[in-house]
């Protein structure tokens, strides 16, 4: 099985070396195919090592050494378990949907070659991360995730927006990226590995105190990768980058990576519950909070993207709750369906000429049908109503709340899902129905190249059975490593009244959002200047507060140290130096000159000034024989 491994994890490297060959080159729909081809055996591969893990099987092997001093043994390791596997399927499964999907969205790009080198590094760098065998390798990934979302974020570097959300980005996942390189640090320098197998067996003999300061370090890391409050704001700005960007990396693999970490490390939070209780309280919070923000933005990307940013706070509220599958489960229900509906919205951009404001749509389900059935089919999902993924998935989130009596998160999440709901077919209703607004502004849209719709066809076939078929086997897979923990209301009048009451909030919130949008679309201007609606279109006032309070006084600060330290201290010393040198060497160059008196005379003033030294040198020399005498 080692070779599928390999074969798993290098061939995005090769298809993005390829396309980095032909980088500089003329567009070639040959690096594409062949991006494409080689994630579709990297996702075959994936598939055949799913079918050994379920037979009970694991596969670990050292490819390396790769650091070996004193004490401190860290292997090129990787190992691919039930975790493992389960996000090595979701990653190449969807990362192999948005290459193909790529071929024809980024045709008309000068960057198609550069623009595949880039999506398959990031694919390689994902792989790195979630089949590592120790926490180290497992942060290489990490950071090389970090690195290529960069790039794609910043793909189109000519556009001041693109770069500037590009280095939030960045900028944002390293601050949180400190803190969990602190608490690596805090393990090794406790248990004198790093290994997953070691750490995790000895992880209960530490202080409680050491032990809480890892997981919570370890958290801060997941914060900034996942986007939690108050490290969220670069997420919905990422949208700058290119779509199929924002379907990879920002719904469906790069984000979740802050889950992952927190399900891949549950034997340390399983230790601090308290812990994983401010967890689950903050993923609620951010959960609610983001879909506040959805609920009036007229962005579509950045709705999808607030809609991620609130159902990765799901995630985390089953994790923080000890329900470690369960947040794995919807994570890989949820990369489905919300890649879908990224790359429905890129169908949409591309027919209305980049145009992301809905209001300006309306009516496009006659010109674009399919798109129009697959983004619905997504939104579907997305709301959680059965029999679709989400309805499995998210409603299990709800289960555990209700299971272990924490009614305030519960409450939350519930209400959190009416809004969902509403905000998702918000979307839909203004873009395929009603008025075609578009003819106003000259627009015509067309359908997407047809295999980019069979493309997502995938997507959109998981996004419908992925919850009732896969959940009984994934359960039976996962719960080999994670906590096999079952949360059922066991009184069943409870359970249908909880299951069919959420079922009516949502759908009654779908219906509210069609009455309201999908016929005469009328913006109330008075509601739009209430204090309530800004204050959510802004975000909360979030991002001015930190340019305010963080980014000015740092610009401030940085045109001072350029002006009193750059200039006049560290500059002016520097070109004091060299004056003097330049002005020595204008003084001295007559002893060059070829004159022969003027050397003769350089000749007897060397002389002199080395008799002098040496008649002190002497003089010296004698003076410390006498005083040792």
């Amino acid at each position: 099985m080692e070779i599928y491994l390999y074969t798993a994890l290098f061939s995005p490297l090769i298809g993005s070396l390829i396309a980095a060959l032909f980088g500089a080159s003329k567009k070639t729909y040959f690096t594409g195919v062949l991006a494409s081809g080689l994630l579709l055996t990297s996702f075959i591969s994936s598939l055949i090592l799913l079918t050994y893990v379920m037979a009970g099987h694991t596969v670990h092997v050292e490819m390396m050494t790769w650091i070996a001093t004193g004490d401190l043994y860290i292997p090129f390791g990787f190992v691919v378990d039930q975790v493992s596997v389960t996000m090595m399927m979701v990653v190449t499964t969807v990362s192999t949907v948005v290459h193909i999907y790529s071929i024809g969205y980024m045709s008309h790009d000068k960057g198609f070659n550069r623009f595949f080198s880039y999506l398959s590094a990031f694919v390689f760098s994902m792989m790195v991360l979630v089949m590592s065998d120790n926490f180290l390798g497992l942060f290489i990934g990490w950071e090389g995730v970090g690195l290529c979302s960069w790039l794609l974020i910043g793909f189109w570097y000519h556009k001041e927006s693109a770069t500037w959300a590009a280095n939030e980005a960045f900028i944002m996942n390293r601050i949180a990226d400190l803190a969990m390189l602190i608490g690596i640090f805090m393990m090794y320098w406790n248990l004198g590995s790093l290994q997953y197998d070691v750490v995790f067996a000895n992880i209960s003999a530490l202080p409680m105190p050491v032990i809480t300061w890892i997981g919570i370090f370890l958290f801060i890391g997941a914060m900034g990768k996942s986007a939690q409050f108050p490290l969220h704001t670069w997420l919905a700005d990422a949208m700058e980058g290119p779509t199929p960007v924002s379907a990879l990396i920002h719904a469906a693999t790069m984000v979740t990576a802050g889950v992952y970490l927190v399900v891949r490390a549950n034997p340390i939070y399983s230790e601090i519950p308290d812990v994983g209780n401010a967890i689950a309280s903050l993923g609620a919070f951010v959960a609610m909070f983001a879909a506040t923000m959805a609920l009036v933005n007229r962005d579509m990307k950045r709705i999808i993207a607030y809609s991620t940013l609130s159902q990765l706070g799901y995630m985390f509220v089953a994790a923080g709750l000890g329900a470690y599958w369960v947040a794995l489960f919807h994570l890989m229900a949820h990369a489905f369906f919300k890649a879908l509906l990224f790359l429905g919205a890129g169908n949409v951009m591309h027919a209305m000429h980049d145009e992301l404001d809905p209001f300006k749509m309306g009516g496009l389900k006659t010109s674009m049908k399919w798109t129009w059935i697959l983004m619905t089919l997504a939104s579907v999902a997305l709301a959680g109503i059965y029999p679709l993924a989400g309805f499995f998935s998210k409603d299990l989130i709800l289960e555990v709340a209700f299971v272990e009596q924490h009614y305030i998160l519960y409450t939350v999440l519930l209400l959190t899902a009416g809004m969902t709901a509403f905000y998702s077919f918000r979307l839909i209703a203004l873009i395929f129905h009603g008025d075609k607004r578009h003819l106003e502004h000259g627009i015509h849209p067309h359908e997407a190249y047809t295999f980019m719709l069979y493309a997502m066809a995938p997507l959109a076939i998981l996004a419908v059975i992925a919850g009732m078929v896969f959940k009984t086997p994934y359960y039976l897979m996962v719960t080999e490593l994670l906590p096999a923990v079952q949360y059922h209301i066991h009184n069943h009048t409870t359970f249908w009244i909880m299951t069919i009451g959420t079922q009516l909030f949502v759908i009654l919130a779908i219906a509210y959002a069609y009455k309201k949008y999908a016929k005469a679309v009328k913006v109330d201007k008075k509601v739009e200047s209430g204090f309530f609606y800004q204050l959510l279109y802004n975000q909360y006032y979030i991002p001015k507060i930190y340019d305010e309070v963080f980014s000015k006084p740092y610009l401030q600060l940085s045109k001072l140290a350029w002006k009193q330290i750059d200039l006049k201290i560290v500059d002016a010393t520097v070109d004091g130096i060299a004056n003097i040198i330049y002005q020595t060497g204008e003084k001295t160059h007559t002893m060059q000159n070829g004159n022969l008196s003027s050397m003769l005379r350089w000749m007897v003033i060397g002389l002199v000034v080395l008799l002098v030294l040496a008649v002190a040198f002497t003089a010296g020399y004698n003076a410390v024989n006498l005083r040792a005498m």
